[in-house]
């Protein structure tokens, strides 16, 4: 790293010892928990009470999502690839595990269509019940979520193939990274609420 990017990089050091960039991105993760706590607090207290069907135990299929979560997880394993390679300067493995994440999560955002389209002609809709409208909403923002970090990430790995993206600057995939995995991590928590603990 020359003179110029040490003084730079140093600059932008908080008093913490991490960078600005990184503190502001753990401060958005964190208003972004307490959105989502709000969200599956009311999933949680409405569980169960819905008068009419469809109900989940009707609908929900564990393995069918079980196959997308896997999928999202191994989204988590890329980017830690991903990080590894443009930190370490492999150009190659970058670029490959730069666009795996993005796609593995466009495969979920994909496996959350299908299920919501299945559902919706099951008769499930926004304003059926207590359920349809605590599950939309909850599952509809994560994936709102995941589609945000996908396009971020997507345009990560076109700034690297340009040579935008290098080891100098590889904070910037660091920082998707965390945005990233807060999105999986989230997901866990809705599986296990929405399609473990389902109400039969």
């Amino acid at each position: 790293m020359s003179q110029a990017s040490a003084a730079a990089a140093d600059a932008d050091v908080g008093s913490y010892g991490t960078s600005n960039r990184k503190m502001v991105m753990w401060a958005f993760i964190g208003s972004e928990c307490m959105f989502f706590a709000s969200l599956i607090s009311a999933y949680v207290v409405y569980m169960g009470q819905s008068q009419t069907g469809p109900y989940p135990a009707d609908l929900l299929s564990v393995p069918f999502i079980t196959v997308t979560t896997f999928v999202l997880l191994m989204s988590s394993l890329t980017m830690v690839l991903a990080l590894s390679a443009v930190q370490r300067g492999d150009r190659k493995m970058g670029r490959i595990w730069l666009f795996m994440t993005p796609f593995l999560g466009a495969v979920f955002l994909v496996g959350q269509v299908i299920e919501f389209t299945h559902f919706w002609h099951e008769g499930l809709t926004l304003s059926q019940n207590l359920f349809g409208t605590t599950f939309y909403i909850l599952t509809g923002f994560h994936g709102a979520h995941v589609t945000v970090a996908a396009i971020w990430m997507f345009s990560i790995w076109w700034l690297h193939l340009k040579g935008d993206i290098t080891e100098e600057n590889a904070e910037t995939v660091e920082i998707a990274g965390l945005y990233w995995h807060f999105v999986d991590i989230v997901w866990i928590v809705l599986f296990t609420v929405i399609y473990l603990m389902m109400d039969v």
